[in-house]
């Protein structure tokens, strides 16, 4: 598995007391597919992507990514590791305004130690696998909405990490459009062979999916449709 999440609890301060977002919560999500994480708003979705991005450390439980346990890493060896290993796909592209589409990867990919012509090469090759060779050098205000969130998934594959997390990428999109992205995170999910955990509130789109699993009060579980 390249990514497992072993009974994970975690609880944020609420006034004297503490919330639970995710209480035992255990997810394996093989190399090379995709699962997607459905659930209420407040569920614990979001919560359950930053423990396994290891961006919030959990109350207890175990983080697996691609073989190497989080447990006992310092906060430096938890953000190479990160860095390493995950690409986070946010809900908002946040591209730079200043910058092309390129050089939005390029920037990625110079922080992995890349010299600026493999840097360069990366980039292209990335945007051509997810369909904008010919838009390299346009800047975010004159893409789609649609072309800025595949620019956004092409940065989070510049250091070919073995586990991506997505969040929400198809909220900002109409129906067609939002496929689309889906369709495509699918396809590099089986090319790249990462381990894909996508939060999604469009069940249109479960169907592109390997596995669902379905987030309610802290608590997963996989529903009867999807076993």
């Amino acid at each position: 598995m390249s990514l497992t999440l072993t009974d994970i609890t975690l609880t944020y301060p609420d006034g004297r007391s503490r919330l639970t977002a995710l209480d035992d919560v255990t997810l394996e999500v093989p190399a090379g597919t995709v699962t997607a994480v459905v659930g209420p708003s407040g569920s614990g979705k979001s919560s359950l992507l930053a423990v396994a991005a290891t961006l919030i450390t959990p109350d207890s439980g175990s983080v697996v990514l691609d073989g190497v346990s989080t447990s006992g890493l310092s906060r430096r060896e938890l953000t190479e590791l990160r860095r390493r290993t995950v690409g986070i796909v946010f809900q908002q592209p946040n591209l730079l305004a200043a910058l092309t589409a390129a050089e939005q990867l390029e920037v990625v990919a110079r922080l992995d130690h890349r010299g600026r012509v493999k840097a360069r090469a990366r980039a292209l090759d990335l945007l051509d696998a997810v369909g904008l060779a010919e838009q390299a050098d346009r800047r975010p205000h004159q893409l789609s909405g649609g072309q800025r969130q595949r620019v956004n998934i092409a940065r989070a594959l510049v250091n070919d990490p073995a586990v991506l997390l997505v969040d929400e990428p198809t909220s900002a999109l109409d129906h067609e459009r939002g496929a689309a992205v889906v369709d495509m995170i699918t396809d590099l999910t089986h090319r790249s062979g990462t381990a894909t955990v996508l939060v999604t509130h469009d069940r249109a789109h479960l169907a592109a999916a390997d596995r669902i699993v379905e987030v309610r009060d802290g608590r997963s579980a996989v529903p009867d449709s999807a076993r």
